[in-house]
């Protein structure tokens, strides 16, 4: 008599689509425990500060403060930007200092909660959301102080404001897609965290953060090509009333950033479980 034979494999329901679905679905559904846990990460914050929540928009206005002596005193020569250089340098290291944040709030808030990652099984998508509403809510700090320097300086308040937030959206999720693909490497390796910081303290400097773009030179081909400037000239300039040069780069730049979104999450929805049960063996 033959025998039958029969042969099981394990079924490989986890493809991409699945697994984004996944994430998203849970994204929706933890956005209750991502608000407790912004609102409980905020209140640390400043609970043992005694600036409060001064600290939120303290370090552009002093990178700010120290390129305008630079300017005033006359130990760099820097082009017409069009507003009162206070105004323009501010904004500009306001709008990088979001940049920075948003790339570096999901490193940080997974990272934050690595105590409770191990012990307690939750929604891992809700510490980036949870990093989004923080990052939103200092955000709206630092800018309402950008507008109270419109009023001072008298540059005037223009139509264009009004689609400001969509652009202020715009360095967000750029920001957070880089962020999910940082995230699992920096949480493996503390090196991550000071090469970003380090790669970022240099592309400050090819980006028109305090400075405009020079007419010639390689210097004006870097600060062309570099993707960070789209952001934050077409942010500046909604909130200057100034011309949009780079809306068209701004909007490839939002389009590419999407599709790469959703592999950043799932590639976190993987790999965050991994290096979970990696540190707490």
């Amino acid at each position: 008599m033959e025998l039958k034979t029969t042969v099981y494999q394990k079924s490989n329901n986890n493809s991409i689509v699945k697994l984004l679905k996944e994430s998203l679905n849970d994204i929706i559904s933890s956005h209750f425990l991502a608000k407790q846990l912004a609102i409980r990460d905020i209140k640390a914050q400043y609970r043992q500060s005694y600036l409060g929540i001064i600290w939120a928009f303290i370090t552009p206005l002093t990178t700010a403060l120290i390129w305008v002596i630079l300017s005033n005193s006359g130990t760099i020569k820097l082009t017409d930007t069009g507003v009162p250089y206070p105004v323009y340098v501010f904004s500009g290291t306001l709008l990088w200092s979001i940049i920075t944040d948003s790339i570096n709030a999901p490193m940080n808030n997974t990272n934050g909660a690595r105590g409770i990652l191990s012990k307690i099984n939750f929604p891992k998508e809700a510490l980036i959301l949870s990093g989004i509403y923080k990052l939103i809510s200092n955000s709206f700090i630092k800018i309402a102080l950008l507008i109270f320097f419109l009023t001072v300086y008298d540059v005037g308040f223009h139509s264009s404001i009004l689609l400001f937030p969509f652009a202020f959206i715009g360095i967000i999720f750029f920001g957070t897609t880089i962020g999910l693909f940082i995230t699992p490497l920096g949480m493996l390796y503390n090196d991550v965290g000071k090469i970003i910081s380090m790669g970022l303290g240099f592309l400050m400097y090819v980006t028109p953060v305090v400075f405009v773009i020079p007419k010639q030179g390689p210097l004006k081909t870097l600060m062309e090509i570099n993707p960070l400037t789209p952001l934050i000239l077409t942010s500046r300039n909604l909130l200057m009333g100034q011309n949009i040069d780079f809306l068209t780069y701004y909007f490839v730049i939002i389009l590419i950033s999407i599709p790469f979104f959703f592999l950043g999450l799932v590639f976190y929805r993987i790999s965050i479980p991994i290096i979970v049960e990696r540190m707490s063996a």
